[in-house]
Formats: C-alpha cells, sequence, structure tokens
C-alpha cells in the first residue's frame, strides 16, 4: 500500500465549546492535507515534498478542480494535541475526468495507542478554466497516480 503522509498541526480555533476538533474545521483540515499532497508549490520552490504535488492550482491555470462530492464519517473525536496529527491519503477511484481522494485521519505519529478519527473522501472534477466543461485527467498524471490507487474507503464498516 502506497500512501501519502501528511502532518497537519492543529490550531487552538479548531477547536468548540466540547473540546475537540469542530465538525466544519476538520473539512478544512482535510483541504490542508489535500492541497499539500497534490497541488503544485508555488513558483521558486525546488523540490515538492510530495511527488503528487502537480496539480497546477494558480490562478490563470487552464484547467483547474473542482470538489464534486465529500462524505466524512468521524469516529473519535479530536482532542487538543500539539504534535501534529497524520493524515493518510491516496487515491480511491480514477475516473474520466475525476478522481476521489480518500482519508484517513490518525492519532499523532509515535503515539500510541494509535487512534483512527476519521475516515473520509473527497471527489475532484478537472474542468477547464474557460468553457466550465469536464477536461480529461492526462495520462502521466494518471501514471504518477498509479501507485496511489487502492479501493476506496468503506463508510460504517468498523469493527
Amino acid at each position: 500500500m502506497t500512501r501519502i503522509h501528511v502532518p497537519i498541526r492543529l490550531r487552538w480555533s479548531d477547536f468548540d465549546a466540547y473540546a475537540h476538533v469542530n465538525n466544519a474545521e476538520m473539512l478544512r483540515l482535510l483541504e490542508e492535507a489535500r492541497i499539500e499532497a497534490f497541488w503544485r508549490p508555488d513558483t521558486g520552490v525546488a523540490d515538492p515534498a510530495y511527488p503528487t504535488a502537480v496539480i497546477d492550482a494558480r490562478p490563470g491555470a487552464p484547467v483547474i478542480s473542482l470538489i464534486a462530492r465529500q462524505e466524512v464519517e468521524y469516529l473519535a473525536p479530536i482532542p487538543y494535541q500539539r504534535s501534529p496529527i497524520e493524515v493518510e491519503l491516496w487515491i480511491g477511484r480514477l475516473g474520466g475526468a475525476s478522481f476521489e481522494i480518500c482519508y484517513e485521519v490518525y492519532s499523532p505519529d509515535g503515539v500510541e495507542p494509535r487512534v483512527l478519527y476519521t475516515v473520509a473522501s473527497t471527489t475532484l472534477v478537472m474542468v477547464e478554466a474557460a468553457s466550465g466543461r469536464p477536461s480529461r485527467i492526462p495520462d502521466e498524471l494518471r501514471e504518477l497516480f498509479g501507485p496511489y490507487v487502492e479501493p476506496s474507503v468503506q463508510f460504517g464498516k468498523r469493527s
């Protein structure tokens, strides 16, 4: 299994009155991990931290990515902690113009017992910026993403 591991630091503002990560903030944390893992860094960055960070998200890019669907299942509350939580990402499905990014959100690396807090998925559609029409995922991107494809998250199937 080849997954992308992105550590994400929690901010004090991520927490709600119950002292755990707010559900709306969870979507922001997933977005932060997704951008780190898949979006090309700004110009001037020698090497991206992740080999999958190739999607051009600059203003004026000819092809943009839009979120078509998101699903989140909360398995355990995320308490305040200073160490970054660990987000594992992979591609669950690679379609014609869309792909599914899957996530598992864990307690900080090295902390035992390891706790799985959240599972989620986001479907992104590649779209021509000028026309708004779906844009086929190029073969070179399919090849790059290939090692990161594995079965999608199975929601509601925890033991």
